[in-house]
């Protein structure tokens, strides 16, 4: 694949998907976006579970400023400036491409999470974090508002008066902070990041992948459903599970006091 703002590698049942741009710390123009849309496509086809990081120091410093980024023609010559357009044909179908992503979805924060990089980063089931890495609502800056998704994201993840602090000061949280307002599930050195990330990774890729898709669904759902909704997409869910072949083999399993051996289907 002819990817020229990231890259893509299968390993094993694992897909790897890596910001790399480094000379702009790694930040998420339309045209990255678009090419991101594409490997999470591959990697949903392929794969069992997806990590999303960043090559050199950073995850992502956000949005594309420059020549190439935001600049990209999205309109007609001339049309009143709609800093949400690319919103509509970019980043919010990648947003949703990665919510709706059919196997469990890690990322592996290596650096500066800012802007539009912050959502990307924030999005995954599991968020794990280089000890160096920072969050960042940079939006402030620049006169705009948090997108991508932060608002939902952060008022559900950190609570409203947290959210409120980082939108509206623009300060760094970093790593410590992080896992302590509950935004990421855990800090490693920076050398341990990407194994750690690898070795939870071949845990889910070795799992019950149906369930854990339909785990993760239900999970994603609850944060905006009342408790009888919520039980009654379990009940469902369950209903589907239960008529697969790893629940077959992992009551097998149990019972003859074995691991199992689960193969997504």
């Amino acid at each position: 694949m002819a990817y020229t703002k990231i890259s893509y590698e299968l390993k094993g049942d694992i897909a790897v998907i890596s910001f790399d741009d480094p000379s702009t710390l790694n930040a998420c123009g339309v045209d990255t976006a678009q090419e991101l849309l594409h490997a999470f496509e591959v990697a949903a086809d392929e794969a069992r579970c997806t990590i999303l990081t960043g090559s050199g120091r950073g995850f992502c410093s956000g949005a594309n400023l420059g020549p190439g980024g935001l600049s990209v023609q999205l309109s007609h010559e001339g049309s009143k400036p709609d800093a949400g357009r690319a919103l509509t044909t970019h980043y919010n179908p990648l947003m949703q491409a990665i919510k709706e992503h059919p196997h469990p979805v890690i990322t592996a924060v290596n650096g500066p999470a800012a802007g539009v990089g912050c959502s990307l980063a924030l999005v995954g089931d599991i968020v794990v974090c280089a000890q160096s890495a920072y969050f960042l609502q940079a939006f402030r800056r620049i006169g705009l508002v948090p997108d991508g998704g932060s608002t939902w994201l952060l008022a559900r993840t950190i609570g409203r008066v947290r959210a409120m602090e980082m939108a509206l000061f623009g300060d760094k949280v970093p790593a410590e902070q992080a896992l302590e307002w509950g935004m990421v599930n855990r800090i490693v050195e920076d050398d341990q990041l990407m194994p750690t990330a690898l070795e939870m990774a071949e845990k889910l890729a070795t799992g019950p992948t149906i369930a854990l898709s339909l785990a993760r669904e239900l999970i994603w759902k609850a944060c905006e459903s009342d408790f009888d909704e919520a039980i009654y997409d379990e009940r469902i869910a369950q209903r589907t599970a239960g008529r697969t072949d790893d629940f077959k083999e992992g009551v097998t399993a149990f019972l003859k006091k074995r691991p199992a051996e689960f193969k997504g289907k």
